[in-house]
């Protein structure tokens, strides 16, 4: 626990003069409120947290078809014969597995760089997706689409929801291992991902809501291949597809989040500390608060109450007035952040350990304390020089 606290002290002083990129939070390298804890929280709040789920459990299904490559390599076997299929699949088509069979080649064979380099045109076209959070930093990924082209899972019509339903991410982030990994575990997983995020609405196991996510037409997949499984050819060949059969999914869902969901995302936790639900709240109380204000000063006016100092008190709910209004048109608390303290529910804070985002936010909260002190000043003095009249 002290290694990885470490770890991420030495990742945040790397940020001291930026804001980390989206690859740094799904790789949970970065700190509250940018980590990747707030940032699922802000897909619940406006209902779109599955496609991030389908990410993570993507990911894991990856992780899971590493684990058995190294399961066979130390078995004393190489994937070519222990899975002949694959590897041909593979060698032809440069999967994003790719990188453990080179790896294999290296340890086992020796072979030159020319024998094991992989195409560079296969190269150039992996994303940032798919090193996230892994050891497939020299991975390769099959061709995709280049850009995400809308409707993209975020523009489909969702309403943000201010009360949204709290339920934890399905992804797992360890691999429970008591034996060692079969190609029998690779299909499950990619079967419980099909069910569970690219079949029709209504089909998924145990019924209840759907988590489809969207998907364009030329990524979409209406049926899980090895549902009957045979043993024959053809099957062994759509079995040798399951370690890399979501990879081209997953990179339109990075590049979808990290498009249109991320920059909002910083925009609400990088330079605000409150959550919609809260600020609508701030809303109500502060035009409360400046009507109370207004009917306090013009009754003290027009009642030409004596000592005339006693308009100076009127600074009290002005004061609260402004907090709150100006609160809410910026989306940020200035005494929470004084306090170091930024929402992740509605009223519930942590507290914010991103450097960066620590040093943003108190610029912004010292530029709103100051409009809040003009703003109270300007109104006090105003009711305090206007003439009594009594009616």
């Amino acid at each position: 626990m002290e290694g990885e606290q470490q770890q991420l002290d030495e990742w945040a002083r790397s940020r001291h003069t930026r804001l980390p990129s989206f690859s740094e939070v799904l790789s949970r390298r970065t700190r509250p409120p940018v980590d990747l804890f707030m940032f699922y929280l802000f897909l619940q709040r406006e209902g779109a947290e599955d496609i991030l789920d389908f990410w993570l459990d993507v990911q894991q299904h990856e992780n899971l078809c590493r684990a058995y490559f190294k399961d066979v390599r130390k078995s004393g076997r190489t994937i070519r014969e222990d899975w002949p299929e694959y590897w041909e699949y593979a060698r032809r088509r440069g999967t994003a597995s790719t990188a453990e069979m080179a790896a294999e080649m290296q340890e086992k064979r020796g072979l030159t760089e020319r024998s094991t380099s992989p195409d560079p045109r296969l190269l150039a076209s992996t994303s940032p997706a798919t090193a996230v959070g892994t050891d497939l930093e020299h991975a390769l990924g099959s061709p995709t689409p280049a850009q995400p082209r809308p409707p993209t899972p975020f523009s489909l019509g969702r309403h943000t929801p201010i009360f949204f339903s709290r339920r934890a991410s399905r992804a797992p982030t360890i691999l429970p291992r008591s034996s060692p990994i079969t190609r029998t575990d690779l299909v499950a997983s990619a079967e419980r991902i099909f069910l569970r995020y690219l079949s029709p609405a209504g089909t998924s196991p145990g019924g209840g809501e759907s988590h489809e996510i969207y998907l364009p037409p030329a990524l979409r997949v209406h049926s899980f291949p090895l549902s009957n499984a045979t043993g024959s050819a053809a099957d062994q060949a759509g079995i040798a597809q399951v370690p890399d059969m979501f990879h081209a999914q997953k990179e339109y869902c990075f590049r979808a989040m990290e498009q249109d969901a991320f920059p909002r995302f910083l925009r609400s936790k990088a330079f605000g500390n409150l959550t919609p639900m809260s600020a609508l709240v701030r809303l109500v109380a502060g035009l409360v608060s400046l009507w109370i204000g207004l009917a306090t000063a013009f009754s003290l006016v027009f009642l030409d109450v004596k000592p005339k100092s006693v308009r100076f008190y009127l600074f009290i709910p002005f004061t609260f007035a402004l907090l709150f209004l100006i609160s809410h048109q910026y989306e940020l608390d200035p005494i929470l952040v004084f306090f170091e303290q930024s929402e992740t529910t509605p009223f519930r804070t942590l507290r914010i350990r991103e450097p960066y985002v620590r040093k943003l936010l108190i610029g912004r909260a010292i530029w709103v304390s100051m409009l809040v002190a003009v703003g109270v000043t300007a109104l006090t003095l105003l009711f305090w020089a206007v003439p009594g009249h009594r009616l």
